[in-house]
């Protein structure tokens, strides 16, 4: 399974309007649009997973700065995510 990054969507893309716009570079597993846990608006990027690497790569050169509505898409070998701290983010007073 390979991932790829897409950043600068526009705030409506759907997740089924990625599947189609990336497919042209091949079989779409999954689509992700990235979206806040308070509002459930979409931050404006979000994750494309392919089947394989060679297509992922092909999704990268075709699609990186190519125009999804009126923004240039930046589109990214994706990087695993970070561990966070597990903390409340309150302060430890004793």
């Amino acid at each position: 399974m390979a991932r790829v990054y897409v950043g600068n969507l526009p705030f409506s893309t759907t997740e089924d309007e990625m599947v189609q716009f990336f497919s042209e570079a091949g079989p779409v597993s999954r689509a992700t649009v990235i979206r806040d846990k308070l509002t459930n608006r979409s931050r404006g990027f979000g994750f494309v997973e392919f089947d394989d690497d060679a297509t992922a790569q092909k999704a990268i050169q075709d699609f990186n700065g190519r125009p999804l509505g009126d923004r240039p898409l930046k589109v990214a070998e994706a990087k695993p995510q970070e561990q966070r701290d597990a903390g409340g983010g309150g302060s430890s007073r004793r």
